[in-house]
């Protein structure tokens, strides 16, 4: 039977993990950017038979203009490559706009984004993944 958010929730949180929140069944793991500010690290662990580790990492175009569609996702992929080489798939990509707070109307960036996943048979076995997520995390940008 797998183990629900809270539960799921607890036991990282024991295992030394800081928690951004849960979303559903996706416990989202925190960033500690500085001593009073925690943002979402991109990594979440989604609380199912078996658990998934999972990483959203993207690119904004502003950093790349002359870049097509293309060559953006492919530098996320290159970014993930130590993921890929520990068992980590790539299952979607997207693309997100970021509007003006004061104008939804007006686009002031665009995310690539690309998922990578990993199915672990439960907490201690996923904590490995989850550290070499949250350290390939910060090689990319989070929208987040």
């Amino acid at each position: 039977m797998p183990l629900t958010p809270q539960e799921l929730k607890k036991a990282l949180i024991s295992a030394g993990f800081e928690i951004y929140r849960t979303a559903g069944e996706d416990v989202i793991l925190a960033d500690r950017a500085r001593e009073n500010l925690i943002l979402d690290s991109g990594v979440r662990v989604r609380a199912a038979e078996p658990l998934q580790v999972r990483l959203v990492m993207g690119i904004r175009r502003a950093a790349y203009p002359s870049e097509d569609e293309a060559a953006l996702f492919e530098r996320v992929r290159a970014l993930a490559a130590p993921l890929l080489a520990q068992g980590f798939g790539e299952v979607a990509t997207g693309v997100a706009p970021v509007t003006d707070p004061s104008d939804p109307q007006i686009t002031l960036d665009t995310f690539y984004e690309v998922v990578f996943a990993k199915d672990e048979p439960g907490v201690e076995g996923a904590l490995p993944a989850l550290r070499l997520a949250l350290s390939v995390a910060k090689t990319a940008e989070s929208r987040h």
